[in-house]
């Protein structure tokens, strides 16, 4: 017989965080709703959604519209099925304008590895259902989720998290940041943003509490992200954008002079969050903390991790190591400062968490949840610094090693390499040859490149117990899988990485053409050291598929944002396997 909840249980829980949600302890008798709230009729526009599951609670979540301000009185109900006729939870709360009218509810006392239905209820209006699940306990054979990030407004439709809410057999879906952006109407990937009716709100770029409550409002008012939420509970943690592009701890690329205090702004930001995400914050008022564990029976530990806004120091720009005389790079300095063993993207605290989560875990597998590429990214420097396209690298090095085989006397230069070499070789400058005998060197500053001793920690860390570590990441919108190893080349992990939900990727940045993409990947792919795939093209997920033999990725992707008829893109569909103990990725079926 399951245990029921007492008080005893909600201090123990309310010194980890729940007590900025109203907790429902069961069932509480029946509901005092009045048929109008005392005139103040609201309905039910942004839709419901749950998240933070664990083995008896779940937090479910809420917004209503008042047609004008004062409190509003909210009930809930929890059943075991659709028709609610089996109740095991219910209870009224008050909420207003101080909370952007958001219900939060920490829904306790529930069985591990169950289905639930939930709705919500004010005046004479009832929310449609909706759905979600605690996590199992114990001996388990299998866990399912889908991985999501970067979901830009106005760059198009939500078609990917539509894709996901017809999917039946998710445990959760793990949304790994950037859930909103900070952008004023007309900036970034907002071409066609008039043409699909996208355009944001507010208009200016987000800068108050108001402005990012209106922002989480216009997001919570798409349809498919409304379905999603509605079916599978969420683990969420924010990135950049919730604040303001590639922020750190102090501040932001996208915070300038003239915009005020960053703190401020990041405060603002990181309250609407905790009102508009369903999440389950470490105690009241405390808006900054949101690393934190999943226990999917012995299957699965999930340890979601902040690498941004916490300890994160301010990521390091070459263009502050480029010789203005010379136009190169100082590389003696760079070095320094890259592999200073004081820099830091998770903070001491975070970071001595993380390592005992890792180091007292029996779970099969460990899943760091988090933002950026873990995976070394070493391109050559001429690329890295922007000095020469990848396809401009390519030819030079051709033509470079065909040159070389010329001189040698090579018998096997075929007649097409010579006839190459005479129409391009004037492009083997001594300026061109230097740019090729530059070292290989980090592509993304403000990923774990650019944090190499820290990574190097945890690396450690869960190499000195044998861990079977899977990162999955999100940020780059384009997707990812890496084979992870310390700087001595152990394996130690591996990593997956998802595309985005609506944000361009490098085929944007880049300039890179459809005819292009798939030359340009296989030679990312090759440039790059433990690099075992990449998709440089396609909006989509992730789902990751863990059993105690295996873990499976499927990257799914959708053929279009720009119509909300699409279908899924089978033909970029792509699956890798990683074996426990292994390491090691391979190609799936």
């Amino acid at each position: 017989m399951k245990r029921p909840f007492t008080r005893r249980d909600f201090l123990a829980m309310s010194a980890k965080g729940v007590g900025a949600a109203v907790v429902s302890y069961g069932l509480m008798g029946c509901s005092s709703d009045d048929d109008d709230n005392n005139g103040i009729y609201a309905e039910f526009l942004h839709g419901l959604a749950s998240g933070d599951p664990s083995h008896d609670a779940v937090i479910l979540w809420t917004r209503v519209t008042p047609k004008r301000d004062g409190e509003i009185k909210v009930s809930w109900e929890v059943a075991t099925d659709a028709a609610f006729t089996q109740l095991v939870s219910n209870g009224e709360t008050m909420t207003s304008g101080d909370r952007d009218y958001t219900v939060k509810v920490d829904a306790t006392g529930l069985e591990a590895g169950r289905q639930y239905f939930y709705r919500f209820k004010t005046g004479n209006k009832t929310s449609q259902p909706a759905m979600t699940k605690t996590l199992p306990q114990g001996a388990i054979d299998s866990a399912k989720f889908a991985v999501v990030s970067c979901a830009n407004f106005p760059a198009g439709y939500f078609n990917v998290y539509e894709m996901a809410s017809r999917m039946d057999d998710l445990d959760a879906v793990i949304h790994l940041g950037d859930y909103i952006y900070e952008y004023a109407r007309g900036e970034y990937a907002s071409e066609r943003a008039e043409e699909l009716g996208r355009e944001v709100l507010p208009e200016g770029e987000l800068m108050s509490l108001s402005d990012y409550r209106t922002r989480y409002g216009q997001y919570r008012s798409d349809i498919s992200l409304q379905k999603l939420h509605g079916k599978t509970p969420f683990i969420t943690v924010w990135d950049d954008h919730e604040v303001a592009n590639d922020s750190w701890r102090d501040g932001a690329e996208n915070h300038n002079e003239g915009e005020g205090d960053f703190d401020a702004r990041k405060e603002a930001a990181l309250q609407a969050y905790f009102e508009w995400l369903p999440i389950r914050p470490w105690r009241e008022g405390n808006h900054e903390e949101i690393y934190r564990s999943f226990n999917f029976g012995d299957l699965v530990d999930l340890h979601m991790l902040d690498t941004r806004l916490l300890g994160r120091d301010k990521p390091l720009d070459y263009a502050e190591y480029m010789d203005p005389a010379t136009g190169g790079l100082d590389s003696a300095r760079f070095m320094a400062d890259i592999t200073d063993t004081n820099r830091t993207m998770l903070g001491q605290d975070q970071q001595a968490w993380l390592q005992t989560a890792l180091l007292t875990s029996t779970a099969t597998w460990q899943v760091l949840g988090q933002q950026v590429l873990m995976g070394q990214m070493m391109l050559p420097a001429a690329i890295a610094t922007q000095q020469l396209s990848i396809p401009e690298f390519g030819q030079l090095a051709a033509l470079a090693q065909f040159a070389a085989r010329k001189a040698a006397g090579d018998p096997t230069l075929t007649a097409d390499e010579l006839k190459y070499l005479s129409f391009y070789g004037h492009k083997l400058t001594p300026e061109a040859m230097a740019l090729l005998q530059l070292p290989s060197i980090p592509y993304n500053l403000d990923s774990w490149d650019g944090y190499a001793y820290e990574r190097e920690v945890i690396l450690a860390t869960a190499k000195s117990q044998t861990k079977n570590l899977v990162v999955i990441a999100g940020d780059t919108h384009n997707a990812w899988a890496n084979e992870l190893k310390d700087a001595a080349g152990d394996a130690v992990g591996v990593e997956f990485a998802t595309s985005s939900v609506s944000s361009p990727g490098l085929e944007y940045y880049l300039g890179i053409e459809e005819k292009d993409i798939a030359a340009t990947e296989a030679a990312i792919v090759d440039l790059v050291d433990n690099l075992a795939y990449t998709n440089l093209m396609n909006r989509g997920l992730m789902t990751l598929t863990f059993t105690h033999e295996e873990v499976r990725t499927d990257w799914r992707y959708v053929d279009t944002i720009y119509s909300r008829d699409f279908t899924e893109d089978s033909e970029r569909n792509f699956s890798m396997v990683t074996k426990a103990g292994s390491h090691g990725l391979i190609a799936a079926s």
